[in-house]
């Protein structure tokens, strides 16, 4: 594929964003361990999971923002020592305020880290071979996903909770020490960085961090489904809020976002497209568990299994569709990918009422391909449309979409169920047509979203065949 120093180069950022994403997965894997350890509630510990995302997108445009101005490597290795610094923070923490003390400095670390990746991949790998390459890192990725619950459950069945966290200490810190010699680190004066630090625009830093709280909170506001019209509100509020901030950060002297990147159709094309794909992927995630689980009766052993088709098809297909991005046309490829995630979407609105595996799975297969089949071609998009100078604010804004997303599916698409389910409060098998009935109107909402992005992309494809022809005409 390419030479040593790019493979390391892969593995040093594959291993990075592998360790960041087991943390997140197993999080939520530990909360209950947590509030029984803690002696808190299950809600209260929900916040040891809540707060690693908000902080998250709070930073991520910031820290590539600050990529681009000093040093994408040296960013990006910050983040993985002030990670191990969360981490260990997290492990020993006697209370569940020093936890999330630990998540917020752990989620910071994320954020540097998931902020200049991209940026880091545009710097070092030609167009030619970025598509294979971030196709590489999204394996690490998917391997981090898919063995989240099962490392956090067999730490947590032979040691404490507490290892979930403890154990990215050692593992970080070596990676970290061959990381500085394949990145190499300019050295960054203290009066540098306190200059770039100044010149930015805080003032749109503040909205945004505002309308991002407010955004996260109303999700857990929707659980009480007496404060509906509070919540539609604190949501409305906070959307408002992150909207206005990339407004005012457009108008501002000094942008966190450069408006070259704003205005270049193409690459929001493809911001907006991935925002929508994570959206439509966190709804079969978040829904599969209470149809395999509570309505069929599957253990959670199993059903887990049957879910881990998807990001198993993902990793499988993803190198593949990485190869095929650096030789084919990636805008067909991105359709492509589009069009097979809305099919899986109406396998899974004609779910069966019974456990007939071979309709239950194939949905699940065809998602994974689906997502594999945009991803790596999207991502390696998104990067050659933007200078190599804004490559750290333009991956960032990509792990930014790829965040919301993913927190709008996750946090909604219970509530829409519920919100078809009136009075009903737990799923059961004797919840019976009811449930199908809601099930299939949550996902038929996810096949509309993912007919609305395949558009959007067929459109830009279209656009450019056109401009292409006008432009061989004139030529001519």
């Amino acid at each position: 594929m390419t030479d040593k120093k790019g493979l390391r180069v892969i593995f040093v950022l594959g291993v990075f964003s592998l360790l960041s994403a087991l943390a997140g997965s197993s999080t939520s894997l530990a909360i209950p361990k947590i509030a029984l350890s803690l002696g808190v509630s299950s809600s209260g510990a929900t916040w040891v999971l809540q707060i690693g995302l908000i902080t998250t997108t709070i930073f991520l445009v910031a820290f590539g923002h600050f990529g681009d101005i000093l040093s994408k490597n040296c960013i990006f290795l910050a983040g993985g020592l002030i990670f191990t610094v969360g981490s260990a923070i997290t492990g020993i923490a006697p209370t569940l305020t020093v936890i999330l003390i630990g998540r917020v400095i752990q989620s910071v670390g994320s954020a540097m880290i998931m902020a200049n990746s991209m940026g880091i991949v545009s710097d070092y790998f030609a167009d030619s071979k970025r598509a294979e390459a971030l196709s590489y890192i999204s394996m690490f990725i998917s391997v981090g996903s898919i063995s989240g619950p099962s490392i956090g459950g067999f730490i947590m069945s032979v040691a404490s909770w507490r290892w979930i966290y403890l154990i990215n200490v050692p593992l970080m810190l070596l990676i970290i020490v061959f990381g500085m010699k394949v990145l190499p680190v300019p050295k960054e004066k203290a009066s540098q960085v306190l200059t770039a630090a100044k010149g930015v625009n805080w003032l749109g830093q503040s909205i945004f961090s505002v309308g991002v709280i407010l955004f996260f909170l109303s999700g857990l506001i929707f659980q009480d489904h007496s404060q509906t019209v509070i919540a539609f509100l604190v949501l409305a509020v906070g959307a408002a809020l992150i909207f206005y901030s990339f407004v005012q950060d457009d108008r501002a002297k000094t942008p966190w976002i450069a408006p070259q990147i704003l205005h270049n159709r193409r690459y929001m094309v493809s911001i907006t497209a991935l925002l929508l794909v994570m959206l439509v992927n966190s709804v079969s995630n978040v829904l599969l568990p209470f149809y395999l689980q509570s309505y069929s009766g599957l253990s959670p052993f199993n059903s887990g299994l049957i879910i881990m088709i998807q990001p198993i098809v993902m990793l499988i297909f993803s190198p593949i569709s990485g190869y095929l991005a650096d030789h084919f046309d990636r805008q067909l490829m991105t359709t492509f990918g589009l069009v097979i995630l809305a099919f899986s979407q109406i396998g899974y609105i004609m779910y069966p009422g019974n456990l007939d595996f071979p309709r239950i799975i194939l949905p699940i297969v065809l998602n994974g391909f689906g997502m594999a089949f945009f991803l790596s071609p999207n991502n390696a998009l998104t990067m050659g449309l933007v200078p190599k100078d804004l490559s750290g604010i333009a991956g960032s804004l990509n792990s930014f979409a790829r965040t919301i997303g993913t927190t709008v599916g996750v946090s909604f698409s219970a509530t829409l169920l519920f919100f078809f389910l009136p009075g009903v409060t737990h799923i059961t098998p004797q919840v019976g047509p009811a449930f199908m009935h809601a099930f299939a109107i949550v996902f038929f909402g996810a096949f509309v979203i993912s007919i609305i992005a395949a558009i959007i992309v067929a459109n830009r494809y279209i656009s450019s065949l056109r401009a292409a022809r006008k432009s061989a005409k004139e030529s001519e």
